[in-house]
């Protein structure tokens, strides 16, 4: 039975992946959000989850980098938050059901809509919470188009909140001087998508891997973008240079551990492609559960036995 404040705040929707567990069984709670208001290129991300949802019943579960089958992960999908035109308000509802999923000790698994969200969902948990940010863009301007809350702020709005050391940025290859400036005084950890391109696949995971070692708990947030157009055509600012799958997935598998107790994809524009952007995030999505139940000691004893 879903908690009356989180019921609250949610419609029902396809269920992702088709796996339904109760929520009272569940550990991973998907919840979407269809929110796109500061959107200032190409709108339709709030399409997002039900692009996300629908792509989800049509590729397999098993993942042969964890050698996990996500039908042995305990998922349950509450549906879509009641969002609106408002910023606040619809942050200040995901922050309120996230409260309630973490106080439940669930896993909350957000299907965006545009990135300002994840400003909602990382101040729902405690302020040791260690966030891995996937992205073409810093999103750490000041203020955007006269706004300090927006899809080109929300990192550091996070900064503010949870401190620079907490963060680390993987895949930037677009930002304004004012947003370098930011990084470098606050000495923010960050992999330019340039230099991990000069890795192969295994060390510039060892490498991300590394930088997050000293993090306790993590949110890991993946803006769809940070993949290569070729890969990924349907997001909303779309930049060159970017992330093949393998790459992406393969950091996944490595980020995505025991630690993880919150995880969203954001800025899935689906009307730009023929739906190969939102296979592409379900099957980031699959992959990070399954990373992340494989890494917990009684799935590792259950592989071995």
């Amino acid at each position: 039975m879903i908690p009356d404040q989180v019921r609250l705040h949610v419609s029902p929707s396809q269920i992702f992946s088709g796996l339904a567990k109760p929520f009272t069984e569940a550990k991973y709670v998907v919840l979407g959000v269809p929110f796109d208001r500061t959107s200032t290129y190409r709108a339709g991300s709030k399409f997002g989850p039900s692009a996300i949802r629908d792509a989800s019943l049509n590729i397999e579960t098993y993942s042969v980098r964890s050698k996990f089958d996500l039908e042995d992960a305990p998922i349950c999908d509450i549906g879509d938050l009641h969002a609106v035109d408002i910023v606040d308000e619809t942050l200040r509802r995901l922050t309120e059901v996230e409260a309630h999923l973490v106080a439940a000790s669930k896993v909350p698994v957000v299907l965006g809509g545009e990135h300002t969200i994840s400003l909602g969902a990382i101040v729902s948990f405690p302020k040791d919470v260690g966030v891995v940010c996937f992205d073409a863009h810093a999103d750490m301007r000041d203020e955007y188009m006269g706004e300090k809350i927006t899809h080109a702020t929300f990192l550091r709005r996070v900064i503010e909140k949870i401190g620079p050391e907490k963060v680390v940025h993987v895949g930037l290859r677009a930002f304004c001087k004012e947003e370098l400036a930011f990084i470098e005084k606050n000495r923010v950890k960050h992999f330019p998508m340039h230099d991990l391109k000069r890795h192969s696949v295994r060390e510039a995971a060892r490498l991300v891997r590394a930088a997050t070692s000293d993090l306790k708990r993590l949110y890991v947030t993946i803006d769809i973008d940070v993949l290569d157009p070729g890969f990924a055509p349907g997001t909303g600012n779309p930049e060159p240079d970017g992330m093949s799958p393998d790459l992406c997935l393969s950091l996944l598998a490595r980020v995505c551990d025991e630690r993880l107790i919150g995880f969203d994809v954001v800025e899935v524009s689906p009307h730009y492609d023929t739906g190969i952007t939102a296979v592409l995030a379900a099957k980031i999505l699959f992959e990070a559960i399954c990373a992340a139940e494989a890494s917990r000691p009684r799935a590792r004893q259950t592989r071995l036995s």
